[in-house]
């Protein structure tokens, strides 16, 4: 006898309110563990390539890993010892730039800096509550980033974590298949592949354009001789996941740091200003299109809603699902919405006198 339909709602229901209790409370301790199975999902087409190529599931795992190991090191030797330094540079730098703005805006704009003028006192409260709240909210991000980012053990297990989670990917995905409920199993099968593309869509696809921008960015401001160039698009690739955003922040960002260094040198400003629409240009009409595909079903304000949630109540952790929960929970309201729009519910009375018409004829 089938299990009835309330039943089945109280137990996933309850099994829900468990998952994000768990993750609540043990947040930090999984951390390694969901950024290992990321990376496993984000490779798993690169093994299934390379196990169709002749190579076996082992083999094509530790050849990923020791690519991986690799690229690894390049980056710790070569790119991050300069972001860092760049970085510290950046923020020592900017208290120079805030001076330099306020230069400009005495000399432009005299009568701002009146003290009874509006745009005077309101400059002045923003300043003091960044004075007050600045160093408390640095050293509480400080003391945050290193209780989550614990840096050896997240260097440590999460590659760990994902080299045996990309071994027995498959063998995994069969079994979950396997303990699924047979009444629902078509349904939950096609809810998952449906899932599964706008997760490889996005994630894997976006991934990718985050990358290949993000490169673009710090190598060609660091070719056209602006100081941070590194750290400027490292930033502008790291948020390009959300349209427009990247190259907006980045933009002004990289902008405002050549009118500081460039001052009176337009030519340089406008190179700036060049590589970032440059950069939108190639995003739009070649990246997006063939990396991640027009539609993925991830609207930007509902992503950004999703992670401002998901880092609220989870924190570092919670940002990283943040994306595979919004892909799920808008597969499933689609799903919800197609189920609505073919049932009695919606057609009403109407459906209910076509269907009788159709029985008398």
């Amino acid at each position: 006898m089938a299990l009835p339909a309330k039943k089945q709602f109280q137990f996933w229901g309850i099994f829900v309110l468990v998952s994000a209790l768990l993750l609540w409370a043990l947040g930090h301790v999984l951390l390694p563990f969901v950024l290992g199975g990321a990376i496993a999902y984000f490779l798993d087409p690169v093994a299934d390539r390379l196990e169709n190529s002749g190579l076996s599931r082992a083999a094509a795992t530790a050849l990923i890993t020791l690519v991986g190991l690799l690229v690894f090191a390049v980056l710790v030797l070569a790119v991050v010892p300069t972001l860092i330094q760049q970085f510290i540079a950046l923020v020592e730098t900017l208290p120079e730039v805030v001076q330099q703005v306020r230069a400009f805006v005495a000399a432009k704009f005299p009568s701002m800096q009146q003290p009874d003028s509006v745009m005077h006192q309101t400059l002045q409260q923003l300043g003091a509550v960044l004075k007050e709240r600045g160093g408390a909210f640095l050293q509480t991000a400080l003391s945050s980033a290193m209780s989550v980012l614990n840096v050896v053990t997240l260097l440590v297990i999460a590659p760990v974590v994902a080299f045996y989670l990309l071994l027995d990917w498959d063998r995994m995905v069969a079994e979950v298949d396997g303990l699924l409920p047979r009444d629902h199993a078509p349904i939950i099968r096609r809810l998952a592949s449906d899932i599964d593309k706008t997760l490889a869509s996005f994630v894997r696809g976006m991934g990718t354009v985050c990358l290949i921008l993000g490169t673009y960015y710090a190598v060609a401001l660091m070719v056209v001789g602006l100081q941070f160039g590194l750290v400027v698009g490292s930033i502008a690739g790291l948020v390009t996941f959300i349209p427009y955003l990247g190259a907006l922040i980045g933009g002004a960002l990289a902008i405002g740091l050549a009118l500081f260094q460039f001052w009176g040198d337009w030519l340089q400003v406008g190179l700036v200003g060049i590589i970032f629409a440059i950069g939108q240009v190639v995003e739009g009409n070649i990246l997006t299109p063939k990396l991640v595909g027009k539609s993925v079903g991830l609207h930007p304000v509902w992503l950004l809603l999703a992670l401002s949630v998901f880092g609220a109540l989870f924190g570092f952790v919670g940002m990283l699902v943040a994306v595979p929960v919004a892909a799920a929970i808008g597969v499933l309201a689609r799903f919800a919405t197609g189920q609505y729009m073919s049932s009695k519910l919606y057609y009403g009375h109407s459906a209910s006198q076509s269907e009788g018409a159709q029985d008398a004829e």
